[in-house]
């Protein structure tokens, strides 16, 4: 009767155990509605339940810290390595163990530690009026010529408080110091065409419509506009500016990510550092890309032929992504001193 008992507790904790393994919780401040494709597919293949609650990055990381011990969640999917520095800062991510990530990903797409990946690379682009504009000397422009008096009262940029700014002015840290930036900065701001404002895709509606000349914009913003799924009159709008990709003939084009981590309470690790494999697998790259237009963050599949028709001149930045966090508190800092409101 003993070894009977012993059996059938040795089966309940199996059956239990068993039930951990058969599914994967995130949360994600991603709003793709083709990240549901994703998910099912994941569920098809490996037979892995996918349960997600999205939701604002900063609202997602108070729930996580909240929750403690007790958080469901076992992966973290965020935008901007910045976000995904501060969450690793604070503790809540651990090492990703993965020789298949390793091999696949560069290196400059992975957090400290391993403890977070790039899945998506995103570019800060320059948009411009092209009637404005000479296109050749537009193709050959930097970041760092945009606090000359040539472009007085013709930039439009949203404010100091998106993560996106924060670490394109973390990236001009790490390549030119904090003395030269902080410089740059008072010339930079005091371009503006009008009061930082609205989102990236405001910035185009901008330029197209006259308010400013020349704007800087994560790229696939325009490719949501050009496809028109945010509407004729975006669309428009996107058709109506030109492109450029700064830093062309230097070190390239400032490089972003959106991005994931395991968090350090995840109950079901091996499961979820399989979705983050699969995140990386070249068919769920390309269904990424012709969705959400961001780049692809491995150099085996092609953006999407809207992204494509924005120009192929171009070069990226080679920084190593775990800097715009390390120079966030920085940049944050100057760019208040500047008056970048």
């Amino acid at each position: 009767m003993k070894r009977l008992l012993v059996l059938l507790f040795i089966l309940l904790f199996s059956y239990q155990d068993s039930l951990s393994q058969v599914e994967v919780n995130i949360y994600t401040s991603r709003h793709y509605d083709s990240d549901i494709k994703i998910y099912e597919e994941f569920e098809k293949r490996t037979g892995i339940k996918v349960n997600y609650i999205t939701g604002k990055g900063n609202a997602l990381f108070e729930r996580i810290k909240s929750e403690g011990k007790n958080c469901p969640a076992d992966i973290f999917i965020t935008v901007d390595a910045g976000n995904l520095w501060k969450v690793e800062k604070e503790g809540y991510f651990q090492k990703i163990k993965s020789d298949k990530i390793s091999n696949v990903l560069d290196k400059r797409f992975i957090g400290s530690n391993g403890k977070w990946i790039g899945i998506a690379k995103r570019f800060r682009v320059i948009v411009y009026n092209p009637d404005k504009f000479d296109k050749n000397k537009m193709q050959n422009i930097s970041y760092e010529d945009l606090d000359s008096n040539d472009f007085k009262n013709k930039i439009a940029i949203r404010s100091s408080s998106n993560i996106y700014n924060q670490s394109l002015i973390a990236s001009l840290i790490y390549h030119n110091g904090e003395s030269k930036t902080k410089k740059w900065l008072k010339g930079f701001v005091s371009n503006f065409s009008r009061k930082p404002q609205g989102n990236d895709r405001a910035q185009v509606m901008a330029v197209a419509y006259g308010e400013a000349e020349l704007a800087i914009v994560n790229h696939y913003y325009l490719g949501i506009m050009l496809s028109g799924k945010s509407g004729e009159k975006q669309k428009s709008a996107a058709e109506k500016v030109s492109v450029a990709f700064p830093n062309t003939n230097n070190r390239g084009v400032h490089v972003n990510i959106s991005g994931a981590g395991i968090l350090k309470n995840s109950k079901n690790y091996n499961n979820a550092v399989k979705y983050l494999e699969f995140l990386l697998e070249k068919d769920i790259q390309k269904h990424i890309v012709l969705n959400t237009y961001e780049y692809p963050i491995i150099d085996t599949v092609e953006p999407s032929p809207v992204i494509k028709s924005l120009g192929s001149n171009y070069k990226e930045d080679k920084l190593k992504v775990k800097e715009l966090g390390i120079n966030n508190p920085k940049a944050v800092r100057i760019m208040d001193r500047a008056g970048w409101k």
